[in-house]
């Protein structure tokens, strides 16, 4: 074990040389993307010691990760750990069709109930309403914040809605305090999508500050590469208990009603001593389904990244808002830029993890225009996700109930764009980002001369 230590060791110090030496930046010749993944030695010995398990599926990384995961989340119930921030979305929406939500007291929803959530997002967010037979109700946005305001839910409740799934927009959070006061009243779910928002928090007035994901029932993250911390691919789903965490394992973990983890046996004592269903008595507890699950599972070696990545997450959420900071001071206190660009602000009351850093251009700015200019200046932008999903080519025949009208929603498919924050950015990277900035609005306000 100690030769394998030893050439583990030698194996994690060339790669980091190898391939996370950092780079010398070169304006205008060096790429700044809006997102990447940040690692260090740390991560790679973490990598390395898991493959040098040669346990593939999870196991006690993954149970190392989901206990230290869940606190972020206002949480004491470790997390689930799954294969994708989309699949946490999967899981979390088709919890609340389980039937075996009735053995909690809670109805579940039945085919053709309503599910309240914005069309100003990422299109998993609302693909699982529809893929579960839930039919998805859209507000607006706030374009001040790119959030769903507490009113614009409350509006949009009818006889038939059992639900609300919202992401805290490019992290920066809505509201969520409000709103689950709301679903409490109106005896509502709640699921909060944090995948942008990992360490955000919300200041709400009637109680201590508390992180995002800590008011509804569930809570669902992302790890992919893009985001604060990255497992490769990788999501959780926090749950609010422990009987909707025992759910959501079920549904993950192909539908069965054994909770033993991967790898253990007979945790309940009585392996062969239930009597379920049709099956004959004493059938093994380990193949008894009483869910139509799926498989959603992640590996260990993901996870050991994961509790590498969330040692340094305090450290990634400061240069994060560093970033955006820097950003923001400089477009608001720039003469031409704030003539012409709008930053999306914080939602009052709550303290943001950025992604990114969102703008929307005014009236008198080619978007487009600005943002070829840009990425041919060698900064990375996008756009606010998919946009407006209801003008996207797979969501335009669904059913589905618009709550007033999209008109915001309209606007920053129009005009909203973002660049990055992430901590492989400093203070070099984001002079160099405003003075293209303002060298691409120049560019404009000559040819329009």
């Amino acid at each position: 074990m100690e030769k394998i230590k030893s050439c583990l060791a030698d194996l994690a110090t060339c790669l980091t040389e190898e391939k996370l030496a950092p780079a010398e930046f070169k304006a205008g010749k060096s790429y700044i993307p809006v997102s990447r993944k940040t690692l260090d030695k740390k991560d790679v010995e973490s990598l390395l010691e898991a493959v040098a398990d040669l346990w593939l599926t999870s196991g006690r990384f993954t149970a190392q990760f989901e206990k230290a995961l869940s606190p972020w989340f206002g949480r004491k119930y470790d997390a689930l750990f799954v294969n994708s921030g989309s699949s946490a979305n999967l899981l979390a929406i088709g919890c609340l069709g389980s039937p075996l939500l009735k053995d909690y007291d809670l109805n579940p929803l039945q085919p053709g109930d309503e599910i309240i959530t914005v069309a100003a997002g990422f299109p998993t967010t609302v693909s699982p309403i529809v893929q579960n037979g839930f039919i998805p109700v859209f507000v607006d946005i706030d374009p001040k914040t790119l959030n769903a305001t507490p009113e614009s839910i409350f509006k949009a409740k009818s006889k038939r809605t059992r639900a609300v799934i919202l992401a805290h927009t490019l992290g920066n959070p809505y509201r969520a305090d409000k709103i689950a006061e709301f679903c409490r009243q109106e005896k509502l779910f709640l699921i909060e999508d944090c995948c942008d928002a990992l360490g955000a928090s919300i200041k709400s007035t009637n109680e201590a500050e508390r992180p995002v994901g800590s008011f509804g029932h569930y809570a669902t993250a992302s790890f992919y590469p893009a985001h604060h911390i990255t497992t490769g691919e990788g999501g959780a789903v926090i749950a609010a208990d422990s009987q909707l965490r025992r759910l959501g394992a079920s549904l993950r973990d192909w539908g069965r009603d054994c909770w033993c983890e991967t790898g253990v046996d007979n945790t309940c004592g009585k392996r062969f001593g239930w009597k379920m269903g049709d099956l004959p008595q004493g059938y093994d507890h380990k193949y008894i389904y009483t869910s139509l699950g799926f498989n959603l599972k992640a590996t260990d070696i993901q996870a050991a990244l994961g509790c590498s990545q969330l040692e340094k997450l305090p450290q990634f959420v400061a240069a994060r808002l560093r970033n955006w900071k820097a950003l923001f001071d400089g477009v608001t206190a720039s003469p031409l830029l704030s003539n012409y660009l709008s930053p999306i602000v914080p939602t009052e009351g709550t303290n943001p993890s950025w992604f990114g850093f969102p703008m929307l251009t005014k009236a008198n700015v080619d978007r487009g225009a600005l943002v070829r200019f840009l990425e041919q200046n060698k900064v990375g932008t996008r756009p606010l996700f998919a946009g407006n999903l209801v003008r996207q080519p797979a969501f335009r025949n669904i059913t589905m109930r618009i709550s007033d009208n999209l008109n915001h929603t309209d606007e920053i498919m129009e005009r909203c764009f973002w660049i990055g924050v992430h901590p492989g950015i400093d203070r070099v990277h984001t002079d160099y980002m405003l003075q293209v900035l303002e060298d691409g609005i120049k560019s404009q306000m000559k040819r329009a001369a």
